[in-house]
């Protein structure tokens, strides 16, 4: 019988979406789970390559960042600046790796995927972050059965 979700409290330091990523994508690279400085310090790697990343395909990003572009990318470098929709396809990118977004269900307290990201880099196995809707990520955790929450 399969297991529900787990997911992994990340600290709410601005960070969480980049630190629940760069969580998923150790695990997804069969790498050790990061401590809560390795992860900071692999979230703020992330956060600066995405940057790059925006900048690099700036005639494609430009027109759905909100205001001007140069204060964007400037804000999005500090690392108490939260990440959203935008930042996740770019780590999908910057990663190479597909991203899936979940978020619990309001009435059966099922997980439902609400967005998936870098899906040219395959559909098995992506990293899983669940979104809370008040702006904050966990990292889902995956087991030996599959993905599991508690």
């Amino acid at each position: 019988m399969p297991q529900p979700e787990k997911s992994l409290g990340i600290p709410g330091d601005g960070r969480c979406l980049f630190r629940s990523v760069v969580y998923g994508a150790c695990l997804r690279s069969g790498e050790p789970s990061p401590s809560l400085s390795r992860q900071k310090e692999l979230a703020d790697e992330l956060r600066a390559k995405v940057v790059d990343e925006f900048i690099k395909r700036r005639a494609d990003t430009e027109w759905f960042l909100e205001g001007d572009f140069e204060t964007y990318t400037v804000q999005m470098r500090k690392p108490h600046i939260w990440g959203g929709e935008p930042e996740l396809l770019m780590s999908s990118h910057v990663l190479q790796m597909p991203i899936t977004v979940v978020m619990q269900d309001k009435n059966s307290s099922n997980l439902k995927v609400i967005a998936e990201y870098g899906e040219e880099y395959g559909k098995d196995n992506p990293i899983r972050v669940i979104y809370h809707g008040y702006g904050h990520y966990d990292a889902l955790l995956k087991t030996s059965t599959g993905f599991v929450q508690s």
